[in-house]
C-alpha cells in the first residue's frame, strides 16, 4: 500500500477543522517532532548555509509554519550564533497564527495559501518542513519552482521518508500516547503522502530544477539547494 504516494486526505487540511481541534493537534504535532528529531535537518542545513555563505544575517520564510516550532528553533539557533534573523512563518489555516503568537514565536505571521504571496517578496532562505507531502504531485512540482524563484541563498524541504516501519511506528505511538484524535488519525496518512528518493527525483526533472537529495534519520528527506 506504500508503492505510491497516498492521496487520502488529512483532518488537518479540513477547512472546517475548529481553532480548539487544531490547536490540540498542534500541540501533539510539537511532541511527535520532538519524539523524532524533526527539527534537526533543518538546523543543521542552516548551519552549512550560515557557514558557505558567510551570512550574518538572514530573512527566512517557514511555509506550513503551523504553531511556529521550527521559528522558536531557528530563533535559538541564530541567538546562539549572533546571527540576526528577520523570520516570517506562512500557514492557511487562520488559528496557526494565533496560536504560533500564543506560544511567543518570533517574527511575523502570513495567513494565506502560498501560491498567493505577493509575486516580488523574496527571501534569504526558504524552508519547508513537514507539509510538502500535503500537496498533491502538480502542486509540488509547482512548488519547487517557486521555492527556486524565492529564495536568494538557498531552500530547502524536509519531509518523511515513505515506509512501512515508519508507517507502523506512527500508529503504535500515536495511540499509545493518546495523542488528538485529528494527529491519530493524519500520522499514517502522512507517511503515506510522503516520498521515497525515487518521488523526489522525478518531481525534480519535472519541475526543471536542481537541488541535492539526502536521507537524514530517522526515516527523513531534505531536497533543497544553497547558491553558490
Amino acid at each position: 500500500m506504500l508503492r505510491q504516494r497516498s492521496t487520502e486526505a488529512e483532518w488537518m487540511d479540513d477547512a472546517a477543522a475548529t481553532g480548539p481541534d487544531f490547536a490540540g493537534a498542534l500541540r501533539d504535532l510539537a511532541r511527535v517532532n520532538r519524539l523524532t528529531f524533526a527539527l534537526r535537518p533543518t538546523l543543521a542545513w542552516l548551519e552549512a548555509l550560515r557557514r558557505r555563505s558567510g551570512a550574518t544575517g538572514l530573512s527566512v520564510l517557514d511555509v506550513g509554519a503551523g504553531g511556529g516550532d521550527m521559528l522558536r528553533a531557528i530563533a535559538g539557533w541564530a541567538a546562539r550564533r549572533g546571527v540576526a534573523v528577520q523570520l516570517t512563518g506562512l500557514d492557511r489555516s487562520p488559528w496557526a497564527a494565533p496560536y504560533a503568537a500564543a506560544a511567543g514565536t518570533p517574527g511575523a505571521f502570513i495567513t494565506a495559501d502560498l501560491f498567493d504571496l505577493d509575486p516580488a517578496q523574496r527571501f534569504d532562505v526558504v524552508l519547508c518542513a513537514q507539509f510538502a507531502h500535503h500537496l498533491p504531485d502538480p502542486e509540488l512540482v509547482r512548488f519547487l519552482r517557486w521555492m527556486e524563484d524565492r529564495a536568494r541563498i538557498g531552500w530547502l524541504i524536509s519531509d518523511i521518508h515513505r515506509h512501512w516501519i515508519a508507517w507502523g511506528f506512527a500508529w503504535v505511538a500515536t495511540r499509545a500516547a493518546r495523542y488528538h484524535p485529528m494527529v491519530i488519525h493524519d500520522s499514517t496518512i502522512s507517511v503515506a503522502r510522503s516520498f521515497v528518493r525515487a518521488d523526489w527525483e522525478r518531481l525534480l526533472a519535472e519541475a526543471g530544477v536542481e537541488a541535492e537529495i539526502r536521507w537524514r534519520f530517522p526515516f527523513r528527506w531534505t531536497v533543497g539547494r544553497i547558491r553558490a
